[in-house]
């Protein structure tokens, strides 16, 4: 799950965090809940906790477990650029201050020290990045790997995992690629896109799912740039086919002339409501699931903080019967979100594209 590193054994501010760092006894001393004795959540306290791990971090964990803490890069208009090895260093430093909580994890804002105000640019790396190096080193090891037992053995039959990814690839081609981008030209030109863009999601999605492991896709920046590269590659790739007349043209979406001051507005908004609705979709669905599991182990330790072990103990199996179902579906999801995105992409390219493309094959 998405930050799925879970900590129920202190308590934790949630909310806006003070633009300062905490002093050392804050963060070694865990706030003291009366009701609950030294160290110990409140019941309305579990389902904040656990879902305020949904997002991003500065430092690689594995649930509890820290391994390690994560680069920082800054660049500000009044201090210029720097890079730390981490938040620690960068705060040792003393030019830059970051909230550090009772765990001793810091969180952004990045602030200025000498005026407490927030830095121009943050490009720190954070887990979320992290994953998606992984994700991409790991399609390309795969692909590599496959690409180089084809040029051994040009003419041998396919077993195993190659049989596996050749399958995924000509099922996009042949699917998902070809029928809906409308031109051959572009449709080969884009495979390698395509089947990139699917595979690429495909590992962010499942790696949420790997216990202690994050979904980059469950960031709504993630997937708008995911979005914004599709935009970029539906135009770019419709201008190139039709040419920047007949795209001007599909401006006006076949209606006349006269009427341009009410349908191109209406195509521009349409345009960007396109790669709009691919950033929102993939996020809703994949951080939709994560909350729903979070909060269904969450059941469990609130009805044991709220009523007791025995309570606690009896509201288990239903618990984790739930969260088995919702894991399974949330696999299936993983997979479904990637096909969606990906074939509404071509979708979108081939709408782009227009009718020129069929005139074009049908002229020939």
């Amino acid at each position: 799950m998405a930050g799925n590193n879970i900590y129920l054994n202190q308590s934790t501010e949630h909310g806006n965090y003070p633009s300062h760092t905490t002093n050392e006894a804050q963060a070694n001393h865990p706030v003291e809940n009366p009701a609950q004795g030294h160290g110990q959540l409140a019941p309305g306290d579990v389902f904040p906790t656990l879902l305020s791990n949904l997002g991003n971090h500065r430092q690689i964990s594995f649930f509890n477990a820290d391994i390690s803490e994560l680069p920082v890069i800054i660049y500000d208009s009044k201090v210029g650029f720097h890079a730390y090895s981490s938040s620690s260093s960068m705060v040792n430093q003393k030019l830059f201050t970051m909230h550090q909580d009772a765990h001793g994890h810091f969180h952004p804002p990045i602030r200025r020290a000498v005026d407490n105000q927030p830095v121009s640019l943050d490009l720190s790396v954070t887990s979320l990045i992290v994953f998606e190096w992984i994700a991409i080193i790991v399609v390309v090891f795969l692909f590599g790997w496959v690409g180089r037992k084809y040029k051994k053995n040009p003419t041998k039959a396919p077993s195993g995992f190659q049989n596996a990814l050749e399958s995924l690839v000509v099922y996009l081609r042949d699917e998902v690629v070809y029928p809906n981008v409308g031109s051959v030209k572009s449709a080969k030109t884009l495979l390698p896109y395509f089947i990139g863009l699917f595979c690429f999601i495909l590992l962010c999605n499942i790696f949420g799912l790997i216990p202690g492991g994050h979904t980059a896709t469950g960031a709504i920046a993630v997937t708008g740039a995911l979005a914004i590269t599709a935009y970029f590659v539906i135009n770019i790739t419709a201008i190139k086919e039709a040419g920047i007349g007949h795209w001007l043209k599909h401006l006006l979406g076949g209606a006349p002339i006269w009427l341009c001051w009410i349908m191109i507005p209406i195509e521009i908004i349409s345009m960007f409501v396109k790669p709009f609705a691919l950033t929102i979709r993939l996020f809703a669905n994949m951080t939709a699931g994560h909350v729903v599991l979070l909060s269904l182990i969450g059941l469990i330790f609130f009805f044991r903080l709220s009523n007791g072990l025995g309570v606690g103990l009896a509201i288990t199996p239903i618990s984790v019967g739930f969260s088995i179902f919702m894991y399974i579906l949330e696999l299936l999801v993983a997979f479904l979100q990637a096909y969606i995105f990906t074939i509404l992409t071509a979708v979108f390219v081939g709408l782009a594209i227009g009718e020129h493309a069929h005139e074009e094959e049908h002229a020939h």
